[in-house]
Parts: C-alpha cells; sequence; structure tokens
C-alpha cells in the first residue's frame, strides 16, 4: 500500500466504527452515526425515514445489538436522534459542513442491502446550506450513514440519490437539530394533525419535557399538543423554530396547547 491509501484505509476503518446499523421496522434496515457517548448512554444520528417508530435496534460495528429509544425527530429535516444504553463508545469527529468545497474528496459509510460497514468514495458536486450534493454511489441502506471528509470528520448525513447524486444533511444542520431553538423551551416534540379549530391543524406533539426547563415551570406536559404561539397557529412543522429564532430570548410568549381536547395557554415567562 502506498502511504496515502494506507491513510485512507485507516479513516475508513475508523468512520465504520462510528456507522451503526438500525432497523426501525419490518422493511428494511438503514445506518445511523454514534454522535456522542457518555458514562450513561450513547446518541444516534440517522434519518426521520429510518426511524420510523420510537423504537429500534443498533447494530455496532462489532456486531453488537442494542434496543434504541427515539428521544427526537424532525422529518422536514429527516433527522432523528436514538439513545441507547451502551456507554463509551467511539464517537464521530463533526466536521465544517460550511467549509466544504466542490471538488473536495469525501467518503460515504453505511449499510447497503445490510451490508455492514460499506465504504464508497466521490467527491462534492454542491454545497448548499440546507443540502450537501455529493458525486458519490449510495444504495438502499445507506441512508442516515456518514458523509465524511478525508481526514474523517463528519460534514454530513446521507438522506437520499437524486439523479445520481447523494443528498446529504449538512453537520451544522444535525447540530442545529440537537440544540437548536425548541432545546431553549426544554421539550421534544414530533408534528401531528390534530382537530384544533373544527378542522384538521398542525400541531407538535410533546414528547418529553427537561426537567428545570422553562416548559416544565410553564406546565407543559408530556403528551400536550403545541398548536401555536403568542395568537398564531403553526401552519408549518418550523412555525416554532423559526418564532423563537427571531424572538429575543428575555421576551413573554404563549403557548397554545391541545390537551385532552381542551385548548388552554401555558405562560413562558423567559425563553433562555
Amino acid at each position: 500500500m502506498t502511504p496515502l491509501t494506507d491513510e485512507l484505509a485507516l479513516v475508513a476503518d475508523d468512520l465504520r466504527k462510528v456507522t451503526v446499523k438500525v432497523r426501525s421496522s419490518s422493511f428494511g434496515s438503514g445506518s445511523g452515526v454514534i454522535w456522542q457517548s457518555t458514562e450513561r448512554d450513547s446518541l444516534i444520528i440517522t434519518n426521520a425515514h429510518v426511524a420510523t417508530n420510537n423504537k429500534a435496534t443498533v447494530e455496532l460495528w462489532d456486531g453488537r445489538i442494542f434496543e434504541a429509544v427515539r428521544t427526537n425527530i424532525d422529518p422536514t429535516k429527516d433527522l432523528a436522534a436514538l439513545k441507547i444504553d451502551a456507554t463509551d463508545l467511539p464517537t464521530a469527529t463533526i466536521g465544517n459542513s460550511d467549509a466544504l468545497r466542490v471538488g473536495e474528496f469525501v467518503l460515504a459509510v453505511g449499510n447497503p442491502f445490510g451490508d455492514s460497514g460499506a465504504v464508497t468514495t466521490g467527491i462534492i458536486h454542491a454545497n448548499h446550506q440546507r443540502i450537501v450534493m455529493a458525486d458519490i454511489r449510495l444504495f438502499p441502506g445507506n441512508s442516515g450513514g456518514s458523509l465524511a471528509d478525508c481526514l474523517g470528520r463528519i460534514i454530513g448525513i446521507n438522506t437520499m440519490i437524486v439523479n445520481g447524486l447523494a443528498i446529504a444533511i449538512p453537520s451544522l444542520a444535525v447540530e442545529r437539530f440537537l440544540h437548536g431553538n425548541r432545546q431553549k423551551l426544554g421539550v421534544t416534540v414530533q408534528p401531528v394533525l390534530v382537530n384544533a379549530t373544527n378542522k384538521r391543524n398542525l400541531g407538535l406533539l410533546v414528547l418529553s419535557v427537561n426537567s428545570g426547563n422553562v416548559a416544565e415551570t410553564a406546565g407543559v406536559l408530556v403528551g400536550d399538543v403545541l398548536i401555536g404561539v403568542s395568537g398564531k397557529l403553526f401552519t408549518s412543522p418550523h412555525d416554532l423554530s423559526n418564532y423563537l429564532e427571531h424572538t429575543n430570548s428575555s421576551e413573554a410568549l404563549s403557548l397554545q396547547i391541545l390537551r385532552g381536547g381542551r385548548q388552554l395557554v401555558c405562560q413562558v415567562a423567559e425563553v433562555v
């Protein structure tokens, strides 16, 4: 092996160790990336269309299998987060997707057709704020897997193929998904359709409420459906995030909630 190919083989091996196989239904498996790992548990990032259920199984590179719980999902971004009771695992090194250049060499790792840890290579075709496009060959099962630069830094999560090009969600978008504005409220939500105004409305079902956060203080409960904020009903899954993004963190807001078939308002004094 030449020094270059030897180095790439080492990078590929490290990427395979942070890439997992995810099965959430009976319709096949996808991929995921070990984004974080602590002394308590590990966080896996995958696609929303891979983690279709609240429960999943995750198979690590070494063959160990764990039951996973879906802790966050955003179908509009095609992202989902899973947690497993595995500790101190190797984790991805996260790169800056905004710094990518057209023509840059990249590697993709995933589980196409159930084949664990398959590696393909290519180049960046285009880089936009919302998507990274790569001239790289992917197959079913690669969804949710890693797109990395030649140093092994994750710069995207592969999500689909369009006109022969791989489409990946930029790493910075994943970071916003994990630590975005909705986390300021301290809730994890999932888009749903509800009957709120004598017609079908978009709502955000509260899956969890973080202890000690402003949502808990305001009285938001698991199972509540957020249907609007400060007098404006939601029409898009992005509305809450967009509202928080353009609102001063010290401003009070009114969360419109559907609870047990009744509408009520929770006053959030301050979003921090």
